[in-house]
């Protein structure tokens, strides 16, 4: 879905749309040492100037970023540790080093630049032929690396990090990908960091990428959660370490397969992590996994130097048992004698196993979340909210186009307080954007509904707006989503289109809509059957709907225009 910008437009700044100042300030509080790091996908069209490129005016875009740091710190105190480029797209160096200058202008100079968050070339051949790039990029993140670096990226002495991995559906698998990554791109590609996209499956499971979190929960009407295997692998790691530790420079691959690495505070603690994952278990959704095999095997470990005087070491296991059912997740065991620096364990396959020093491990005793429950089948929301706690309406998905509450100051009194489209110029997109706007909301396995919304064309002449049911797409697929879409436009005409894009026409005619008023709108579809109400009235009816045979409710506009929404209602039957 998209994301709301901290500047839909040039003269507009507003550093409360959209979710991440709220997760930022809850990661923090959870652990104040985290890292703050951001990267675009995607820019606003004014940034390019009616180009989709974020370089001809780079002046302009390191301008843009930088008001996002310097916002992120004035309004919510939150220090951005690291700045990206572009989401696996080109980069520019010259971009880059003016990105640099700008932060130090401000006063940035501990926000350090990562780049160029796509692969590990060409990004480290320049950087290794252009000295100035050198100086100003200081960490080389690559994404779905397959555990390897390659020997440009090595010369450049800079940190490599995975900085986009993971994206595996959360099972047991997942967690298995998860755990081999976490600690192989350490042990084949000297990454000190790696980073999962994404956080939290917080999204309609049916949209791409469906359940790619560390933990779901996709059922805010109902509070239904959970906390999946990938997070009980991830605090193997990150409750026993934190971002400063140093890895030790051994050899972690294990002699049956399988790794470990070796982490340090500099400060006398040390956490070892130990992963045997077999193959067919540890599977990443990219890149392909060639063949290796895992066996059991008896592992000993020799802790020499400071380490000699480590008396015991506290044990937490993880055991993911698959097809046979009897995993056992992130638990504390005795804790383990060194005797005179050596400590020996039996591995068995698909394994995880952490020893360390530090004793504050836990596995919380959370109470049980909510039942899960359906999306509701009968559901109102007129926007009427004085103080939103966010910028948008719960439950909508914006797909393309961002969807915000929006105050009409002079309306009379029926639509005072209404949901409206924002971005009126088709983003410097990162994926296939459509060029129509959309939100989804609902339940991808309804089928028979009935969509009402008043609507409010802002776009004289050409502009339109919609109302669907049974829509089944979004995410980067959605410029090929179908359903059933009942248009009016401010010309006085409206269709009824099987697609977003408007070009499968079921029926079509003259509606007497106009820009700058409110009209009601209603979309009925019974099985294979359509019609559609305007202000309470018939407007067509019997509009014959075979494919597709369920999906989404939605609302959204012809193109990147302004345009109202309120009192939308659907009811499922």
């Amino acid at each position: 879905g998209t994301e709301p910008s901290h500047m839909h437009y040039e003269n507009d700044e507003n550093y409360f749309r959209g979710y991440e100042w709220w997760l930022m300030k809850e990661a923090k509080k959870r652990n104040p040492k985290i890292k703050l790091i951001g990267l675009p996908w995607t820019f606003p069209g004014w940034i390019g100037k009616g180009e989709n490129w974020p370089y001809d005016y780079p002046d302009v875009t390191a301008y843009y970023i930088v008001s996002w740091i310097l916002g992120a710190k004035q309004y919510h105190d939150l220090d951005i540790d690291y700045i990206g480029i572009w989401n696996e797209r080109a980069f520019s160096s010259k971009y880059i080093k003016l990105l640099r200058y700008t932060l130090d202008k401000h006063d940035l100079q501990q926000v350090r630049i990562i780049a160029s968050d796509r692969l590990w070339e060409p990004i480290s051949f320049v950087m290794l032929l252009d000295s100035e790039l050198h100086g100003v990029v200081d960490v080389i993140g690559a994404h779905y690396p397959g555990t390897k670096t390659v020997p440009n990226a090595l010369l450049t002495q800079k940190k490599l990090w995975s900085s986009e991995d993971y994206s595996t559906f959360n099972d047991e698998v997942g967690a298995g990908c998860w755990a081999r990554i976490l600690n192989q791109n350490y042990v084949n590609g000297n990454m000190t960091s790696t980073i999962a996209w994404n956080l939290v499956a917080s999204y309609y499971e049916e949209l791409p990428f469906g359940r790619c979190g560390l933990m779901t929960a996709q059922q805010p009407w109902s509070g239904h959660y959970k906390v999946e295997a990938p997070i009980w692998i991830t605090a193997h790691t990150t409750q026993f370490t934190q971002p400063g530790w140093s890895y030790l420079q051994v050899d972690g691959h294990l002699e049956g397969g399988g790794s470990f690495v070796a982490l340090t505070d500099g400060l006398g603690n040390l956490t070892i992590i130990i992963e045997t994952m077999t193959h067919n278990h540890s599977q990443c959704i990219r890149p392909p996994l060639p063949h290796f095999s895992v066996i059991p095997q008896r592992a000993t470990f020799y802790l020499k130097g400071s380490f000699y005087m480590v008396k015991t070491l506290q044990v937490w296991h993880s055991r993911l048992g698959f097809e046979s059912g009897n995993s056992s997740l992130f638990q504390q065991l005795h804790p383990v004698k060194v005797w005179k620096g050596t400590v020996s364990l039996d591995l068995n396959v698909d394994e995880v196993y952490t020893l360390t020093t530090i004793k504050t491990g836990r596995k919380c005793g959370c109470p049980e979340p909510p039942p899960p429950q359906p999306f509701p089948s009968n559901y109102k929301d007129d926007f009427n909210i004085r103080n939103p706690p966010f910028s948008e309406a719960p439950n909508f998905a914006d797909q393309t186009g961002v969807f915000e509450y929006f105050v009409n100051a002079s309306d009379p009194g029926d639509h005072v307080f209404t949901l409206r489209q924002v971005v009126v110029q088709r983003p410097i997109t990162w994926a296939s954007d459509a060029d129509q706007t959309i939100s989804l909301i609902g339940n991808f396995q309804w089928v028979n509904m009935t969509v009402t919304c008043d609507i409010y064309i802002e776009k004289p002449y050409d502009g339109g707006v919609f109302i669907a049911g049974r829509v089944d797409n979004g995410g980067i697929y959605v410029r090929r989503t179908k359903g059933i879409f009942f248009w009016v436009f401010a010309d006085g005409t409206y269709r009824v289109t099987g697609d977003l894009p408007g070009e499968e026409i079921l029926m079509k005619g003259l509606s007497g809509v106009r820009a700058n008023a409110w009209h009601t709108l209603t979309l009925n579809i019974q099985g294979s059957s359509a019609s559609g109400l305007l202000n309470g009235y018939p407007l067509w009816e019997n509009v014959n709907v075979s494919k597709p045979s369920n999906g989404w409710a939605a609302i959204g506009t012809r193109s990147f225009e302004l345009a109202q929404f309120d009192n939308f209602h659907v009811e499922v039957s």
